[in-house]
């Protein structure tokens, strides 16, 4: 298989698809980042950036189906309450094992995208530390409109671009 072959699988999975246009339809009037093609990637490529400058040695094809699939359950949070990264946690392994990713390296994603909002891995050298930095580094607060309506904390806003 091409390498980084899987990844073109995820981004044209039917299932894949419609989470993405959930988001969408759900974002649709919102003023503050939006959880969408650009900001998977974004957490796909500063998550690459991390893995290279740490040398974590993850391979990037997990990086990146992890950062395309962290989010895509944002849209049941908009409609029944449920914590987004639960939600993707859920949507997301049928869409990596119809992709081509087997057992282990779905679990491992899948526990990736269930703590990337968990603070207390942010230093971690794994999958699971590399998705939570690059979540958050990807956010450009300093160039927001909405940055003085937000209800992140300021020091979580990326008011800078290097920190």
């Amino acid at each position: 298989m091409e390498r980084m072959e899987r990844i073109n699988r995820i981004i044209h999975n039917q299932a894949y698809r419609e989470c993405v246009a959930q988001n969408k339809a759900a974002e649709r009037e919102r003023i503050f980042c939006r959880h969408d093609m650009g900001h998977f990637m974004d957490v796909a490529r500063i998550g690459q950036i991390i893995n290279l400058e740490e040398k974590c040695g993850i391979l990037p094809e997990l990086i990146y189906a992890a950062a395309l699939v962290h989010d895509i359950g944002r849209y049941v949070q908009y409609a029944d309450k449920t914590p987004h990264e639960k939600a993707s946690a859920m949507l997301a392994p049928a869409i990596l094992i119809e992709s081509g990713f087997d057992h282990k390296e779905t679990d491992v994603i899948i526990d990736a995208v269930l703590h990337h909002r968990d603070e207390n891995i942010k230093e971690e050298r794994s999958l699971r530390g590399i998705l939570y930095r690059a979540d958050k580094l990807s956010r450009a607060c300093y160039a927001c409109e909405a940055q003085k309506l937000c209800d992140w904390k300021t020091d979580k806003k990326n008011l800078t671009i290097v920190r």
